[in-house]
């Protein structure tokens, strides 16, 4: 059983939401402004978390913000089509995907399973035991750890399974359709910035200086790739 909070101001979209999601396999908790949904997060155990980005009280991207203090839940942001920038600093500071208002009903049920899907995957199962090293990086699969240099990393999940795809792949260049299908399983809409916004997100949590960094490469005008570091 999955529990999944649903947070807009506007009571028709969270209603819409809570068709579009009607399933016996999920529980639906509902808010209306981000404090509301701090407070559901707080008081519940939330598996995903559908968050629009303009609300009173606290918008999106504040509540965002503080789940992140003391959650790697996934979230998916609400947004509208002129929300171009909110979109990219939602995903700067830690959420992990986004879902453009009017919503297509299989859409959303689409990339909530995927998200779902990932979320569980890290928390166990039956999940074969695979270290990867890549210089100071080390990656635990089966215990969902990353260090560096020794010193332990809090990734998001989406940041965790592209730094699990480049860390099996050392050398090998993905663009970022390519990143996007693999890691969100979906068509790759969007998926330029998205996919930049996890990688620079990444960059800040494991280089020294992320404007020249040792692992995280960008191969110009085709993707990116990780590279072996020179304790290698």
């Amino acid at each position: 059983m999955y529990h999944i909070l649903i947070c807009d101001d506007e009571k028709d979209i969270v209603n819409a939401l809570k068709i579009y999601l009607s399933d016996p396999n999920y529980v639906l908790f509902a808010a209306y402004t981000g404090m509301e949904a701090l407070k559901v997060i707080r008081e519940n155990e939330i598996h995903l978390v559908l968050m629009d980005i303009m609300m009173p009280e606290m918008d999106g991207i504040s509540a965002m913000v503080r789940i992140r203090e003391q959650s790697n839940v996934p979230v998916i942001l609400l947004t509208a089509k002129s929300e171009d920038t909110d979109k990219i600093l939602g995903l700067d500071v830690g959420a992990d995907d986004y879902i453009t208002k009017p919503f297509n009903p299989v859409e959303v049920a689409a990339r909530v399973r995927s998200q779902l899907r990932r979320y569980m995957r890290l928390g166990g199962g039956q999940i074969r035991q695979d270290q990867l090293r890549i210089g100071g990086i080390e990656l635990d699969d089966k215990e969902k750890r990353v260090t560096l240099d020794g010193e332990p990393i809090s990734l998001t999940p989406t940041e965790f399974e592209i730094l699990k795809l480049l860390m099996r792949n050392p050398g090998q260049v993905f663009s970022p359709k390519e990143i996007y299908q693999r890691i969100w399983n979906d068509l790759p809409y969007g998926s330029e910035n998205t996919v930049a916004v996890h990688i620079r997100h990444l960059r800040e949590k494991l280089e020294i200086n992320p404007a020249e960094p040792r692992y995280l490469k960008v191969v110009w005008g085709q993707g990116y790739k990780i590279e072996r570091g020179p304790r290698e």
